[in-house]
């Protein structure tokens, strides 16, 4: 099973112990939990952002850093700005909420960014790597994970209408036993250079550069992106999911107007640690990478 169902229609609890235990077990699991009634209702004030144009065309996404109010990747300027960033951080503060109360042993996960994709995916230009069109785990090369840190990621479909279209690939180990013996020892001192320079926000550990790779290597490999095992998934306007997309290959194919929050969540939190990507690499590996 890829995608496990809920029937949620509210933004915060209490959920019964059944529907946490549920819920958990299938995340750790790598699979998608799904909430097809659970809608992130638009005032009407706030329709005028499901409009493409609010990019500032050069970023793909419009970002907010909930701690410091900034708003990037907009063309929205004075007081429409300043509700955009407010529709996105009631967002970003109720999928907070959700998370927390549905999943209460992950209580104080961190909240980095909150984004919003108002520009049709199938439209955008990119690179090869930069083409989430193909199948991927996320890893992000200016944010370190680190220990093996978890991305855990939430989504709503605010469009009025048009569905979401992704595809899931194999599970996680299943990659990685086949891509982890093309993966390279990064340059000795790279890391640290990096985060000396800036480039990165903090030093990279083994575990990153090798996310990193996997990462690439996937998107590189056309004849794994063509024969590769994909399901198909649609997320229609008014639903919301919410999946470890550092662990669950995933490809988004289609689709505009989506909300999403993105968390970072220690493997000590976790009721399974061992089902963390870290770990699973230490497995197959045989070494440390953190």
């Amino acid at each position: 099973m890829i995608r496990e169902e809920f029937a949620l229609s509210e933004w915060h609890g209490p959920f019964d112990a059944a529907t946490q235990a549920r819920a958990l077990a299938a995340l750790e699991k790598g699979q998608v939990l799904y909430f097809p009634g659970l809608a992130f209702p638009l005032g009407e004030n706030e329709r005028e952002f499901l409009d493409p144009a609010l990019t500032d065309g050069k970023a793909k996404n419009i970002s907010l850093n909930h701690t410091t109010g900034k708003l990037q990747g907009t063309s929205a300027a004075g007081e429409k700005a300043e509700r955009l960033a407010a529709m996105i951080e009631r967002f970003g503060a109720g999928a907070t909420r959700l998370v927390e109360d549905l999943l209460p042993g992950y209580a104080g996960l961190e909240r980095a960014r909150t984004s919003y994709r108002p520009v049709e995916v199938e439209d955008r230009p990119y690179s090869v790597i930069q083409d989430d069109r193909l199948l991927h785990i996320d890893a992000f090369p200016s944010r370190p994970m680190q220990a093996g840190r978890r991305i855990l990621r939430f989504f709503s479909n605010v469009a009025p209408s048009g569905s979401r279209c992704w595809e899931v690939g194999e599970p996680f180990e299943d990659f990685a036993r086949r891509f982890a013996p093309r993966v390279k020892p990064h340059l000795p001192g790279q890391s640290w250079l990096f985060a000396r320079l800036g480039v990165t926000r903090g030093q990279r550990s083994a575990y990153d550069e090798t996310m990193l790779s996997l990462h690439d290597a996937a998107k590189r490999d056309s004849r794994y992106q063509k024969n590769a095992p994909h399901t198909a998934l649609d997320f229609p306007p008014g639903s919301s999911w919410l999946v470890y997309t550092d662990q669950v290959l995933h490809a988004a194919l289609k689709g505009e107007f989506a909300l999403e929050q993105t968390f970072h969540l220690d493997i000590a939190k976790m009721a399974e640690p061992q089902r963390a990507p870290i770990k699973v690499l230490e497995r197959l590996t045989g070494r440390r990478l953190a």
